[in-house]
């Protein structure tokens, strides 16, 4: 019997942002293994404290490219919420909007990386090609494919605002990605290389998802109810009817699952938006507020891969003080790498992948923790 170990990272040709994996084994079955991250750390939390909160806000943005919308939507909120300030409906329904779009591009991206892991490519570059459309949508709306500054304290971006005469096209291409999006979840269940390679590999039961506080779409493949758009945590999304996706079987399979399913949640949420928007006041902005002190103040929104959390409070000078921004990857690398024990060393890289792991997002806060502890 060989026993030895395997190290991944942090570069390598099967990963998107650097981690180093250590995987222990035993033959070819991995008996144990270490996840290390904090190879992109750049002290956001950091830098915000000590600025105005308009300047700050917009730095929670550059956390992260694929999730930036999520992150300055919070930070927004943090400051909306601390100085009573009054969001115009319509900006509210252009920022859920813009989430759910980003939400659609998140998880294609997801679905390409992991069909590249598998070896599969036709179907990795099926998932970029309807993830293309996607993108152009937000450049259409935001100017920007990637980073859009749509929200603002008291609203949104006069650029992101969506004209009545733009709302049809923009319906008509949602339902072309539905329709694609159907296609390509029918294509992953006939598979069956796909299915045979996602099927029973990385369960992770509620008992560990509970454990080590799995969150997102990673919990919701475990059966945990986890979406804080449906737990009154996001009352923006009130106006909207959608369901939250459950799945019990817990391998990774059920968690690219509950991601396809969510892109027509989330398709049905635009749509509801955008037809919305022919019945509400065109004011999205409201420029008549004050940035006053207020200790800090939580919040939390649903992000692509889970729970995202923001505080900070603003001092009598209209500084930010003590900022905390938490982001859902770290516990579900936590889960992945408790799961990663008694499977075959090649499923290693995929079961990882399965929680869509975001390392900037990540990263930008552990060595923080730790130096303000010192």
């Amino acid at each position: 019997m060989y026993e030895g170990e395997i190290a991944i990272g942090p570069i390598h040709s099967s990963i998107l942002e650097p981690h180093r994996l250590r995987l222990f084994i035993e033959d070819e079955i991995v008996k144990d293994a270490e996840l290390t991250i904090g190879v992109n750390y750049r002290g956001v939390e950091l830098l915000m404290e000590g600025l105005p909160p308009e300047k700050a806000t917009i730095l929670t943005e550059k956390i992260c490219g694929i999730c930036s919308h999520i992150h300055l939507w919070c930070a927004v909120r943090v400051t909306e919420m601390g100085c009573n300030i009054e969001i115009p409906e319509r900006a509210n329904y252009i920022r859920v909007i813009v989430e759910e779009l980003e939400r659609l591009h998140s998880h294609t991206l997801l679905f390409g990386h992991v069909f590249e892991v598998l070896g599969h490519e036709t179907m990795a570059m099926r998932a970029f090609m309807i993830r293309e459309p996607v993108l152009q949508t937000l450049f259409e709306i935001s100017g920007s494919r990637i980073q859009y500054s749509c929200p603002i304290i008291g609203g949104i971006r006069p650029r992101c605002n969506i004209p009545d005469k733009r709302i049809p096209s923009l319906m008509e291409r949602i339902e072309r990605f539905e329709e694609k999006m159907e296609k390509l979840l029918d294509r992953t269940l006939r598979d069956p290389l796909i299915v045979s390679r996602m099927k029973d590999i990385g369960i992770m039961d509620r008992k560990i998802a509970a454990k080590y506080h799995a969150v997102g779409p990673t919990a919701r493949g475990s059966g945990i109810r986890s979406d804080m758009r449906k737990m009154d945590y996001v009352p923006e999304y009130d106006p909207f009817e959608f369901e939250e996706i459950l799945l019990d079987d817990g391998d990774v399979l059920s968690r690219i699952l509950v991601r396809m399913y969510e892109c027509l949640e989330s398709c049905k949420i635009i749509k509801q938006a955008l037809k919305g928007l022919y019945h509400l006041p065109k004011k999205f902005y409201n420029p008549n507020y004050e940035i006053t002190e207020f200790k800090p103040i939580d919040t939390y929104n649903e992000a692509q891969r889970g729970q995202v959390y923001y505080s900070y409070g603003v001092n009598s000078e209209g500084r930010i003080i003590h900022t905390k921004v938490r982001t859902p990857t770290e516990t579900n690398l936590a889960c992945m790498e408790a799961v990663l024990k008694g499977y075959h060393v090649s499923d290693a890289e995929l079961i990882i992948t399965s929680c869509d792991p975001c390392f900037t997002c990540t990263d930008r806060s552990i060595f923080v923790i730790e130096k303000k502890e010192v």
